[in-house]
């Protein structure tokens, strides 16, 4: 069964505490967010040898296998943001449809073992990227398509925000 897209501007995340997952971006500083992205790429090793792991707990929520393909790109996608924040002024970035993506890459029928070896490798990337963020570029712009603008400072604190989340969906 289809999983409803979510259509949330999580943007919301920025100012006030999510009351789902406890993540409080007011407490997170930049400097934190390489190790919060290994940390949390760690975590998933368990969940992804689950031999339970594609199995969805219901018909509205994604399986710990989907998640953590989602979380993936999510690794991913803004590695490439952060890329063209450095080396772009002011930026728009692509549109990602995070639900049609689902669909299209059939990310409950991947190899769970595959999965978990490229998000090990897409967090360790982009935690290298914000390890490298030289303090100078830390206002530097960029726009999401529907207008929401980031400093690379408060685009990474969205962006963790969103691997936390979901590995709580999974994990509690």
């Amino acid at each position: 069964m289809p999983i409803v897209p979510d259509t949330k501007n999580w943007t919301w995340v920025l100012d006030e505490p999510c009351t789902d997952c406890g993540f409080d971006a007011a407490t997170v500083a930049f400097a934190d967010v390489p190790g919060l992205v290994r940390r949390n790429a760690a975590a998933w090793a368990l969940p992804l040898a689950s031999p339970h792991v594609a199995l969805r707990p219901d018909d509205s929520t994604w399986s710990p296998l989907e998640y953590a393909a989602h979380v993936r790109d999510v690794f991913r996608i803004f590695d490439a943001r952060l890329a063209l924040m450095l080396t772009e002024d002011g930026p728009t970035f692509a549109n990602w449809d995070q639900d049609a993506t689902a669909v299209a890459d059939d990310y409950g029928a991947q190899d769970p073992t595959v999965v978990a070896s490229e998000l090990a490798a897409a967090a360790e990337a982009v935690a290298r990227s914000f390890d490298t963020v030289p303090a100078g570029a830390l206002g530097r712009t960029g726009f999401r398509s529907d207008g929401s603008a980031f400093t690379v400072e408060s685009l990474a604190t969205y962006f963790v925000h969103d691997p936390i989340h979901h590995l709580h969906d999974v994990v509690g």
